[in-house]
């Protein structure tokens, strides 16, 4: 259990970076993500893409929307793309149920995907591949989906694909040698960083789910918690639970800006000062009597 929890009054961690869909906040840009997809897949679209810089939350949406496709929909995700493209057919054919002998052809493996994918068509259902990280998909991988998504009855495809990437996954289809599949992204979206009052609300978002019913960070904490993080959420979660850390140690019941500087000390991706911050914490952890109390923080903790 994390030591501040009780502290400040709180149920659970409220900045873990576990990508938790219970926690997801409907910042402007991730709720038109998620209703493009919705409407662009309801309307039979064959190749969705959804784009964004490290941490803005991609994996999250990717969840948030498998969990919100209930029948007639079945889904296959693929977290870790990076396969050919027969162990990508096969990776469909697991998530869909269907399991082929290790000894088959691809030919096997491709008559046995497109007779399950024409069932479930029969059945009314339909199939949509979402894949994360789809920056990473080969090239002879992003054509053989390609291929599949080419099987269709009269009225509709037999399969939909969702790619979430990072902008590489943009550079990757402007090569001469995808304008195939590039002309098939039917709908594409760039998810965008949070400003300021983005920051603001989500800190309270998410500290109101994980229990905390009054302010916790002081107005100028969050300021300088929106500029280090640049609104990227997957910054704001390392930098708001260090300066919660900071706050606990100091046995204090606000989190101050002074404790937000401390913890962008403390991070590679924000830090402008060469001092350790854990060192700074332990400092802080004397003063307050805790760490003679018998608390340690190790200088992993905040790293």
């Amino acid at each position: 259990m994390i030591m501040y929890l009780q502290h400040f009054g709180l149920r659970e961690a409220p900045f873990s970076l576990t990508p938790d869909t219970g926690f997801f906040f409907a910042w402007r840009s991730h709720q038109e993500a998620l209703n493009v997809l919705r409407i662009a897949l309801d309307n039979g679209e064959g190749f969705l893409k959804i784009t964004g810089d490290v941490g803005l939350g991609k994996t999250l949406l990717c969840r948030k929307l498998l969990n919100s496709l209930a029948e007639p929909w079945v889904t296959a995700w693929i977290p870790n793309p990076h396969l050919a493209p027969g162990a990508m057919r096969q990776a469909i054919l697991d998530e869909l149920g269907v399991r082929v002998s290790a000894r088959a052809s691809q030919n096997d493996v491709v008559r046995e995907l497109t007779q399950r994918l024409l069932e479930m068509a029969r059945e009314g259902r339909r199939v949509v591949l979402v894949i994360d990280e789809a920056q990473q998909l080969p090239d002879r991988t992003l054509e053989a989906i390609r291929l599949l998504t080419n099987l269709e009855t009269e009225k509709r495809k037999l399969l939909q694909v969702v790619m979430f990437g990072q902008p590489e996954l943009d550079q990757r289809l402007a090569q001469p040698s995808l304008r195939q599949l590039r002309q098939r992204v039917t709908f594409s979206h760039e998810l965008e960083s949070l400003d300021r009052d983005g920051v603001r609300e989500y800190v309270q978002h998410r500290l109101r789910l994980a229990g905390r019913t009054e302010p916790l960070f002081s107005t100028a904490s969050l300021a300088l918690l929106a500029r280090a993080s640049r609104g990227v959420p997957r910054l704001v979660n390392v930098l708001a639970h260090k300066a919660l850390l900071a706050a606990y140690g100091e046995g204090m019941d606000e989190v101050r800006r002074r404790h937000v500087a401390l913890a962008v000390r403390d991070t590679e991706d924000t830090r402008r000062s060469r001092f350790p911050a854990w060192q700074l914490l332990a400092a802080s952890l004397a003063g307050s009597g805790l760490l003679a109390a018998g608390l340690h923080i190790p200088g992993g903790l905040l790293g």
